[in-house]
């Protein structure tokens, strides 16, 4: 009896092995850890989600982009820039769909097209679970339904055309920079993505010989991007808005605009550490243009916290190639593979459009203490929580102040805080200015003690998200 070719047999055994290791994990990043953190409550813990769709809603029923605000009675007929306009018609579109469970389809859609495209990047080079995972544990802490997700996988996309330039060194085309219209109409941070394309310029710039040729393709592209961001309904306001943004006083102020702490976000420096270490270990080599894209945006993320997640994604997408050397990847998956991860993800999609989903009763999102509100104190001036003016803007009540702290500006937002503060005679000369006729207000607020000791004002309801005061009429 003839023995078997072995040799000859392994690569008929070894390829659906390949294939099937190739599968699961691109399985896990493309539609299931999105579907988990996409499903997740946690994604409607800020009450910007609620002005978002409310916004979203209004520019739907108007047809209109709305360049005064419509909304607070403090700032009602002054300037208002909406430069994520774009993206709260698309959130206002989900919720008016499926509810809350079509604002989560929204942000699991964002997270699969990230995951997707940080996966195809990474698997040319290494294990790509590996970046995907940590660039989660950053962006977990900063994952909630506003525009910025939406963002995240057009930061992705971007990074991507630059470095396929860079392979193939040709600068990107031409209609590549029309992604900057929907970047620039989607959120702020477009401008980072301006910086990031001068960046890659001048990286060709340094390493090629022919210098001419390389500014006659990446000047045209730059010019264009730049163009581009202007093609919005907000004009050359829209596009100065992050600059005027990153200028006010008042920042510091609002979590997410602090600058980073252990305290508040221990997995992002949990991440920034390991990953640390392993370059160390590793030595990745990138062109130092890189080096200062990362240091770059490694500094932003320092200075506030909301730039973390921007860092992680840059990282998840440029470190994967400097660790071509050093670390093994595995197969690539084909195109059977793409297909039932496809088909997986769509079927997930449909899955969180059609479940109902409730976000949690708290602060940002008081329904139960917001439908104890008698119907005629509702049209009465009100002071709120600061997170609490989303969801009042959602229930068609008109809020003292809310998440768009950059419209209101410095002085409104310091004014706000004194009263907040549990300052008698800032809260004193604000309820006369604006006549306040009610509060809505979380147990935090300091303000709660000195309305249990007026007698002029009486609590009418609490729940575990907060408590409502009435002024009385003898007040």
């Amino acid at each position: 009896m003839a023995v078997p070719d072995t040799a000859a047999l392994a690569p008929e055994v070894a390829a659906p092995e390949r294939q099937r290791r190739a599968l699961i994990p691109l399985l896990l990043a493309v539609a299931l850890i999105p579907a988990v953190l996409g499903s997740s409550k946690t994604i409607f813990n800020d009450g910007d989600v609620s002005w978002h769709i409310a916004t979203g809603q209004w520019i739907l029923a108007h047809h209109a982009i709305p360049h005064t605000d419509p909304f607070s009675f403090t700032w009602a007929g002054k300037p208002w820039v909406p430069i994520e306009w774009l993206a709260e018609v698309i959130y206002g579109a989900a919720y008016g769909l499926a509810g809350y469970g079509g604002v989560a389809a929204l942000v699991t859609a964002a997270l699969m097209a990230l995951h997707a495209l940080v996966y195809a990047n990474g698997s040319r080079f290494l294990r790509p679970l590996i970046p995907i995972v940590a660039m989660d544990f950053v962006l977990v802490p900063m994952l909630l339904a506003r525009p910025h997700v939406l963002a995240w996988p057009l930061l992705a996309l971007w990074i991507w055309l630059m470095l396929r330039a860079r392979q193939t060194d040709q600068a990107p085309e031409l209609a590549a920079a029309l992604l900057m219209i929907l970047w620039a109409n989607l959120h702020g941070s477009f401008v980072l993505g301006i910086g990031i394309a001068g960046l890659f310029g001048l990286e060709a710039l340094v390493f090629s010989a022919d210098k001419t040729r390389v500014l006659r393709q990446w000047l045209p592209f730059g010019i264009a991007s730049v163009a581009a961001v202007f093609v919005n309904p907000n004009g050359f306001a829209g596009v100065i808005h992050p600059l005027h943004m990153a200028n006010l006083q008042m920042l510091p102020l609002i979590d997410e605009w602090k600058p980073s702490n252990p305290k508040v976000t221990p997995f992002f420096f949990g991440v920034l550490v390991l990953t640390l270490a392993v370059m160390v270990w590793k030595r990745p080599r990138l062109p130092w243009t890189r080096w200062l894209l990362l240091a770059g945006m490694l500094g932003l993320a320092l200075w506030q916290v909301r730039h973390q997640a921007m860092l992680a994604i840059v990282a998840a997408m440029v470190l994967p190639q400097g660790f071509a050397r050093s670390v093994r990847r595995t197969g690539r998956p084909d195109n059977a593979a793409i297909a039932v991860t496809a088909a997986a993800a769509i079927g997930l999609l449909v899955a969180r459009l059609l479940l109902p989903l409730s976000p949690p009763e708290n602060e940002a999102n008081p329904w139960k203490l917001i439908a104890a509100v008698p119907p005629e104190v509702r049209s009465e001036p009100v002071l709120n929580g600061y997170s609490m003016g989303g969801p009042l803007i959602l229930s068609g009540i008109r809020p003292y102040i809310d998440g768009r702290g950059d419209m209101y500006g410095d002085q409104l937002v310091s004014d706000y805080l004194k009263v907040t503060s549990g300052d008698p005679a800032a809260f004193g000369k604000a309820v006369r200015r604006w006549n306040i006729g009610w509060a809505i207000l979380p147990h935090r607020s300091r303000l709660i003690p000195l309305l249990d000791r007026s007698p002029t004002w009486r609590r009418i309801a609490s729940d575990e998200a907060g408590v409502v005061y009435v002024r009385t009429s003898s007040a």
